[in-house]
């Protein structure tokens, strides 16, 4: 009998134990929150929903997903998202890396000038071993990263004239997110930039309040911008804005690794599902977009090279000025990976 309780007690101080060393295993919610700047109508959206829809379908309903769009779980204020997703208010995010860069300074590198010149180079970054590394400085910084996806190559629009030349920008009012290096960018320039989330953008771009703004064309055609005075678009690709699928650190330690498994690769499709989006009728060579919304009584100016590099050594200072900011190794991994971009 003593040797039947000496036994039972034994297998219970094995089994404390064991559970103790165990990560703890929370209930699931029933619901979890995504936040996104723009809602479905948009690429950047519609990222967010194909991601919560695989998971659901995926986890057969164990984690569902409700998108809050307009980055609504914070009052609106795109700068503050990322740091919502560490202290927990957001369970899951699709985000820019140009909001996240006021609290990692690294992701400002997708913003320096000029730096990548077309979508091989971009790929090069997010898919290599610049991308590893920005995931990596995400994760010490609090928050799980998943997945690439993108909102594209930021274009200029306005009402007043066709830009080609630096010179152009000069006094025009645009309006730019709120970033210091897109102040410093467009200060270089010539320009007043005016710094507003995009909410505020929009009624201000079609009162007048602004002369312009810069945005990926898919914002532009979703938007419809051309609506709102914005009659001048130049093709100029001076940055790009990739976005990272995430995820709270709490929340991912609560599910289990067959879902975390689940929830990472529906990530991955669907931010591969995301970019073709974004690059639907710009990635070609034609590139058709340009066409539609030309159709719309809109002026589209693609610059000739010798037009591009003008606005690259006007802006190059900044590069230079921000490049340590950022972190020079970082910045000169990236170069040598674009250098080496396959295209």
């Amino acid at each position: 009998m003593k040797r039947k309780n000496f036994l039972g007690l034994a297998l219970a101080a094995t089994a404390l134990a064991f559970s103790a060393a165990a990560p703890a295993q929370t209930a699931y919610k029933s619901e979890y929150k995504m936040s996104l700047v723009l809602g479905p109508a948009y690429p950047w959206g519609k990222g967010g929903e194909i991601w919560a829809n695989l998971v659901k379908e995926r986890t057969q309903g164990r984690i569902n997903i409700k998108l809050y769009p307009g980055v609504s779980l914070i009052q609106g204020d795109q700068t503050r998202e990322f740091s919502a997703i560490r202290q927990g208010v957001i369970d899951l995010a699709v985000g820019s890396t140009i909001n996240w860069s006021p609290q990692v300074k690294e992701l400002n590198l997708f913003s320096l000038p000029f730096l990548m010149p077309d979508y091989a180079a971009m790929d090069a970054l997010t898919q290599g071993d610049v991308g590893k590394e920005i995931f990596r400085i995400i994760d010490k910084a609090g928050v799980m990263p998943l997945a690439w996806g993108e909102n594209g190559y930021r274009e200029i629009s306005n009402s007043k004239l066709a830009i080609k030349k630096p010179e152009d920008l000069k006094g025009l009012k645009i309006r730019v997110v709120g970033s210091p290096l897109f102040l410093d960018t467009f200060t270089a320039l010539g320009a007043n930039p005016t710094q507003m989330s995009w909410a505020d953008a929009q009624p201000a771009l079609a009162t007048g309040a602004v002369d312009g703004q810069e945005n990926p064309m898919a914002i532009y055609t979703a938007a419809k911008l051309h609506t709102m005075a914005q009659k001048y678009v130049t093709m100029w690709g001076y940055v790009a804005d990739p976005l990272i699928f995430v995820v709270n650190k709490d929340i991912w330690a609560s599910w289990t690794p067959a879902d975390q498994a689940i929830v990472k690769q529906a990530a991955v499709d669907a931010g591969k599902q995301e970019i073709a989006i974004a690059r639907k009728g710009l990635a070609e060579a034609e590139r058709p977009l340009l066409k539609d919304i030309a159709a719309n009584g809109v002026t589209v100016t693609q610059l000739s090279p010798q037009e591009r590099e003008a606005f690259v050594k006007a802006t190059r200072p900044v590069y230079d000025k921000w490049k340590n900011q950022i972190g020079a190794n970082l910045v000169a991994t990236a170069e040598k990976s674009i250098a080496a971009r396959k295209q």
